[in-house]
């Protein structure tokens, strides 16, 4: 089962090509730093503006980079099913651990839409499946009756779930009868979607800070919520900060702040970070510790 903390990669750029080399050393930052999993090419890595060549050189990258020392979940959403299942069988021949599926963006499928299309891929590829239910992006919900449907799948392995509706995991919880990965994908809310009985994060935030994400996670495991909260409070701010603008801009900022990718570059229609936006993460990156400690390695 996957648990913990994983990143949601962001994809960096260098003359307006995926940079393979920052890429490379990224993820073995933060494997070092102790990040439980991996997660490329999600919102987070700018999939919406990677070619299908770009989106499947990442994936191939992450996954030979990362060399099994961490679970690697290849984003592979598409609103197209075909497309797809086309992304998921890649991410199974590239040696993935599982594939991350969101909902039907902007075609608004009904939730009988939204189990057909989960099915399709279930069915087609053999390869273990998290559904990314992220209403704020697709704006379908998938109701916690439907997922219930989708998790009789044969390839089912779990959920992300950044509705930050605490009482869905609950809701889950109860009616998903076989285990799975239930991973948090709002990292503000993750506290208590653990309380609630998760099992993890995919993470934005965990770009930045990933050993005090995964110290967090490692925390709520065992149960220790008082050392969670106590790291929640330090993160609290930065977990803001990184949406004071559409994501990826801030977090890509930040990366780029702290030395650990070469350029914050984002793809058009995302634009550059504000000046006012950078105060805003810098503020939160010292609140964090984060500068100091880059400062002093």
């Amino acid at each position: 089962m996957f648990k913990g903390s994983f990143t949601a990669l962001v994809t960096p750029f260098k003359n307006g090509k995926v940079d393979d080399q920052s890429f490379q050393r990224f993820v073995d930052w933060q494997i070092a730093q102790g990040s439980h999993g991996l997660v490329p090419v999600g919102t987070t890595g700018e999939t919406p503006t990677l070619s299908h060549d770009e989106h499947m050189h990442v994936v191939d990258l992450c996954i030979r980079t990362a060399r099994k020392r961490v679970p690697v979940i290849a984003g592979a959403g598409s609103n197209s099913t075909e497309e797809a299942i086309e992304l998921t069988a890649f991410a199974k021949k590239a040696g993935a651990d599982a594939a991350l599926h969101s909902t039907g963006y902007y075609n608004k499928p009904t939730q009988e839409g939204l189990f057909l299309h989960f099915k399709a891929i279930s069915d087609a590829v053999d390869l273990p499946f998290i559904v990314y239910n992220v209403p704020g992006r697709t704006v379908v919900d998938i109701s916690a009756q439907t997922m219930a449907r989708i998790s009789e799948l044969k390839n089912f392995a779990g959920i992300k779930d950044a509705t930050a509706n605490m009482e869905r995991q609950s809701q889950h919880r109860l009616l998903i009868r076989k285990p799975h990965a239930a991973l948090s994908g709002e990292d503000a809310t993750a506290l208590g979607y653990m309380a609630h009985g998760g099992n993890g994060c995919i993470s934005v935030t965990s770009n930045v800070a990933p050993k005090l994400c995964a110290e967090f996670q490692n925390a709520c495991l065992a149960g220790n919520f008082r050392r969670a909260l106590e790291i929640q409070d330090m993160l609290i701010p930065l977990h803001g900060a990184l949406f004071c603008e559409t994501n990826p801009a801030p977090v890509k900022y930040a990366a780029w702040r702290l030395g650990v990718i070469e350029s914050p570059d984002c793809r058009l229609p995302m634009a550059p970070l504000t000046d006012a936006s950078k105060k805003t993460v810098d503020a939160a990156l010292a609140h964090a510790g984060l500068l100091e400690v880059k400062a002093a390695e």
